[in-house]
């Protein structure tokens, strides 16, 4: 463990040096109007799920408000097989979306891929197939009405994106749960010096893609910063967190924290992974995850939402944006409508 943060830290480091402002020419849209954007994640879970999914694109499609659709990953349930053809149905389901979508990894379509009955893949011959499925071409979103925006492509990692909507700055970062893939894989007592190089790599570049957020939102006098991710760092329904199952988190932890501390406007972070909706301040003074990460500046201007999910998912969000108001986002849990 202390030579996997060791070699983070370095890797952090280093990564900071190499950075660059938002292209504006690459981002989604420079208008400042008031918008919806929808976001779903851990989902579809099961057949009955995956059979209706058609179903729920269909009602968010048909949303006049909704101008963005974000995924937060896990496409798929744990203890399902991580096949090509899956990964082909879904990407064939996004494609229907009539907005841009953008889609953050989950752990559930490549880290926990090792599990038997997962089909006992290598998870990181999952990655380069989802990959290869979902991010055919980078800088650019899913659906139909696919738009531009900045990537992380160059650098091995197509599915970090920013873009900038409303003088909202958007950035989906690749988190995963399972430790942020450091959990063993089958038949390891610890993770392989290939998977802890994946994961020191990713970490590195989620950080960069945090400060290079920030600071372009800073740069741009943007009234909010939102982050994406899949995995929930500050899972609510864990009364025991263990340092040991959550320690590959702390440089992100670390980074969103003084990005946030430091930014004139409020900060919204959106994930999955915990399955049941929640909206709290998980690095507010007093909190905590402060001191369970090491993190010294707190952030109150952090508000964090986690979405429903799961077989229990009934609803998405819809989240507004109104760069006019005091508190820029709002939301509310939308009923899935009855299947056709």
């Amino acid at each position: 463990m202390r030579n996997w943060r060791r070699a983070a830290s370095v890797a952090v480091s280093l990564s900071a040096l190499s950075f660059a402002l938002t292209d504006q020419s690459a981002t989604a849209d420079s208008g400042s109007s008031p918008f919806s954007f929808a976001v779903i994640g851990d989902i579809p879970y099961g057949d009955s799920q995956i059979a209706d999914f058609p179903n729920v694109i269909r009602q968010i499609n048909a949303d006049p408000d909704v101008r963005f659709v974000d995924h937060l990953g896990d496409i798929k349930n744990g203890s399902t097989v991580c096949s090509d053809a899956y990964f082909q149905k879904i990407k064939s389901d996004f494609d229907t979306f009539e907005d841009p979508l953008v889609y953050t990894v989950g752990d559930n379509e490549w880290t926990d891929c090792h599990r038997p009955n997962n089909g006992s893949y290598n998870p990181l011959e999952r990655l380069a197939a989802i990959r290869k499925v979902f991010f055919p071409q980078p800088d650019r979103t899913l659906g139909r009405n696919s738009v531009r925006v900045t990537s992380q492509a160059d650098q091995g990692y197509p599915e970090d994106v920013r873009y900038t909507r409303a003088d909202v700055a958007f950035a989906a970062l690749h988190i995963v749960g399972s430790n942020n893939s450091m959990a063993p894989w089958t038949g390891n007592t610890s993770a392989t010096p290939e998977q802890a190089a994946e994961v020191v790599g990713r970490t590195a570049a989620v950080v960069q893609e945090i400060r290079d957020t920030f600071a372009a939102a800073e740069h741009d006098r943007n009234k909010s910063v939102v982050l994406l991710t899949q995995a929930d760092m500050f899972d609510p329904t864990v009364t025991d967190p263990s340092y040991a199952d959550n320690y590959a988190f702390q440089p992100i932890v670390k980074a969103i924290a003084e990005e946030s501390a430091g930014f004139h406007g409020s900060v919204y972070l959106f994930n999955g992974d915990s399955h049941v909706y929640n909206s709290d301040k998980p690095l507010d003074t007093g909190s905590k995850w402060l001191s369970f990460y090491g993190v010294k500046t707190a952030a109150p201007n952090l508000t964090r939402v986690t979405i429903d999910g799961s077989t229990n998912v009934d609803d998405w969000l819809k989240v507004t944006v109104d760069p006019g108001s005091k508190q820029v986002l709002s939301w509310t849990r939308v009923p899935f409508a009855p299947a056709q």
